[in-house]
């Protein structure tokens, strides 16, 4: 079978070594006679797959000791709810910065429950930048400042952590985490879905600050409650095993690499060879300001969109796949997420050079 290459936003490429081993231990893992999917979640056999991902991820992100970590249902989504029920703690206004699509849809969900302040926007650009730290605006009675750090749609990534003082600052860095080392200690909360960077989907992961929790809204049912699910070890209901057991392999195929610097080294490379491609061409264009673009998610047009077609056709037809634009942005989008080989992106590059040749 061709080499394939998939640009995919999410669900998204896995480390080859990841799937070979998940594949060689799927009717039996480590003698047990059973896949992970067939295991109790109460079992020792389980238990011990949760402690090491959960310890791997620790280990990576250098988080501190006064954090819970968590792996929920639900997706980032859930989360976007989640927050609000639980980081409210009494008060009635959050300051969220938006930034994009799913900066967008988690200021909807959180006005189910709350007054959004919005501290910054880059609306005015539609969205082709990262707002400054000078130009917030925050709500000094808010209860938290949400920020997306890495919008994947428009392709918008923050390089830098906002200082929000006192205030708690909640981040779905769900696009970009893992791609690069994170001071964990800046934040209240960092929340991410699992499926870019991470596994499969299926799994939400959350990293929330002691202090915190246990002062969720009367009415938080119980299974959106950190504070329940932290006490239940993740375990209040059964957990997305088979999904934690991908993740897990990931965070050990990751320290394996060299850990989260030495990924960012590779992916500040990977990023390059698009972005510079990009910059002496006038055949395609990169909407985004250049100091915030993202690492992981790269949109960008043809000149001439009547092109489009033929360009994603000609594409699949040469492996390289999912690399047509989100529905609300249109245009083309690559994806190149941590396990992205070099040799996918050197593709990509080489077949849009082609593509230009033929049809400039």
């Amino acid at each position: 079978m061709a080499r394939v290459f998939n640009f995919g936003a999410g669900p998204a490429t896995l480390p080859e070594p990841v799937l070979e081993q998940a594949a060689a231990e799927m009717l039996d893992w480590h003698g047990t006679g059973m896949s992970v999917m067939e295991m109790s979640h109460r079992g020792k056999a389980f238990i011990g797959i949760h402690a090491r991902a959960e310890a791997d991820l620790r280990e990576l992100l250098a988080v501190p000791k006064n954090y819970k970590v968590l792996f929920l249902h639900g997706g980032a989504a859930a989360q976007f709810a989640m927050v609000p029920m639980n980081l409210l703690r009494g008060r009635t206004v959050a300051a969220y910065v938006n930034s994009g699509h799913w900066s967008g849809r988690a200021i909807a969900e959180a006005k189910r429950y709350c007054k959004v302040d919005i501290a910054a926007s880059s609306a005015d650009a539609n969205f082709t930048y990262a707002p400054a730290q000078e130009r917030w605006s925050i709500d000094p009675g808010a209860a938290y400042v949400h920020y997306t750090s890495n919008e994947t749609i428009g392709g918008v990534e923050f390089h830098w952590i906002p200082d929000t003082g006192a205030i708690p600052l909640v981040a779905d860095a769900s696009s970009h985490i893992l791609s690069r080392p994170l001071d964990v200690s800046r934040f209240g909360l960092v929340y991410a879905g699992a499926q870019k960077n991470i596994g499969p989907a299926g799994v939400a992961i959350v990293i929330v600050r002691e202090d915190l929790i246990g002062r969720a809204s009367p009415l938080t049912p119980a299974i959106f409650d950190y504070r329940v699910q932290a006490e239940a070890d993740s375990m209040h209901n059964t957990p997305p095993g088979y999904a934690i057991y991908l993740a897990g392999l990931v965070f050990q195929w990751l320290k394996k690499l060299g850990g989260l610097a030495k990924m960012e080294e590779v992916n500040i490379a990977k990023a390059k060879l698009v972005y510079d491609y990009l910059d002496e061409t006038e055949f395609y264009h990169s909407p985004v300001a250049r100091a915030d673009r993202s690492r992981m998610n790269i949109p960008f047009t043809l000149r001439n969109g009547r092109l489009d077609e033929a360009f994603l056709k000609e594409a699949g037809g040469h492996g390289l796949a999912e690399l047509k634009g989100h529905r609300s942005a249109g245009g083309m989008r690559a994806s190149i997420y941590n396990a992205m080989p070099v040799a996918g992106v050197k593709a990509l590059v080489g077949f849009m050079r082609d593509f230009e040749r033929r049809y400039g």
